[in-house]
């Protein structure tokens, strides 16, 4: 049995006035939750739709428009340059316009700066001289500029009376206006060859070179006084360059003044002591006043291209001796080097038997 309960109009009116509010309602917050969930998702899932903007910045110079007021600049800085260069300076423009036109004026340096160079971060500069470590040196009519010289005199006894008074002094007056960081040697060569302030011991056709340390070197002659050469070639002595200091030039001075002259003459082993050297010699001052035996001209070739072939330049003086000339200037010639010719009256000659005036 069931009881079913009846309500009044008024109730049924006021029933439906809800039920239609409630639906207004559900409506209503449906529709506000859609569009929250679409704002949302706009930002979140959208593509952007903003697009910035590039400005591009461009420079046009127009000569006819830009007249700047100063005129554009002219420099010239006039100095003494030091050495050969040029400076570039470069422009960089763009192709974009901007708002305010930038003047671009002209600069023209005549010169080099004198600031290269100059700080400690480059050094003192370049050149001959103390400041790279090369000098200049000249022996009779011959003057060059080198950074190591040997000297290789001829101390045989053919060369006494005037002939050793004119080397002599000559060779004192070289070695003693030396300077800067130039390095030298003096090698002597009559029958043996030895280093100055090395002794010599022994007779005519062997002796002995004593070095400074003890240690010795043995010459013997298989055929006089052009016949000498080394007792032992596996042993040869290798000189040391000398520093041209005030105390070193002092004592090679006196060294030239008292070297006694001794028997013998040749010419290959001399140099190629020199050669042997390290590092090897810029300039050879090769002075003889005889002859070295056999094809003397043949001789002189060979030395010149080895001497060559080594980057090594040979000057010769042949010291009152025309009979030397030709195998004198053949020496030189093949090396790069010059000649000079030293007459009875002790003056020098060029290979043209022309006087020359004697440097220093």
């Amino acid at each position: 049995m069931s009881l079913h309960a009846k309500l009044s109009p008024e109730a049924m009116a006021r029933l439906q006035v809800q039920k239609r509010n409630s639906t207004i309602s559900s409506l209503l917050i449906s529709i506000l939750f859609l569009v929250l969930l679409g704002l949302i998702l706009s930002l979140f899932l959208l593509p952007k739709t903003h697009k910035e903007e590039v400005v591009i910045v461009t420079y046009s110079y127009d000569q006819e428009q830009m007249k700047p007021d100063p005129k554009p600049i002219k420099e010239t800085v006039k100095k003494k340059p030091s050495s050969p260069s040029s400076s570039v300076t470069t422009v960089i423009t763009s192709a974009a316009m901007a708002d305010v036109s930038i003047p671009v004026p002209e600069v023209e340096v005549s010169t080099p700066s004198t600031d290269f160079g100059a700080d400690a971060d480059f050094g003192s500069g370049w050149g001959t001289g103390s400041g790279s470590g090369s000098g200049s040196a000249s022996f009779f009519n011959t003057k060059t500029n080198a950074q190591r010289v040997a000297y290789i005199i001829d101390y045989s006894a053919s060369m006494g009376g005037k002939r050793e008074q004119l080397m002599r002094t000559e060779l004192a007056r070289s070695v003693g206006e030396l300077k800067g960081r130039i390095e030298y040697q003096l090698i002597f060569f009559a029958g043996p060859v030895w280093v100055a302030g090395d002794k010599i011991k022994g007779g005519k056709n062997s002796m002995t070179v004593v070095t400074k340390g003890n240690e010795e070197f043995d010459w013997i002659s298989t055929g006089g006084a052009h016949g000498f050469k080394p007792k032992d070639d596996k042993k040869l002595q290798k000189p040391e360059w000398l520093k041209a200091s005030s105390k070193q030039i002092k004592q090679s001075i006196k060294l030239i003044e008292e070297s006694k002259l001794v028997y013998g003459t040749i010419w290959e082993p001399a140099i190629d002591m020199a050669l042997r050297m390290s590092p090897k010699p810029d300039v050879i001052f090769f002075m003889t006043d005889g002859s070295c035996g056999g094809n003397m001209v043949e001789t002189a070739e060979r030395i010149g291209k080895k001497a060559k072939k080594q980057g090594v330049i040979i000057n010769t003086v042949a010291m009152m001796q025309p009979q030397t000339k030709d195998a004198m200037l053949k020496m030189a010639e093949k090396s790069g080097g010059s000649f000079t010719l030293i007459k009875e009256d002790g003056k020098p000659y060029d290979k043209n038997g022309k006087p020359v005036k004697l440097k220093g």
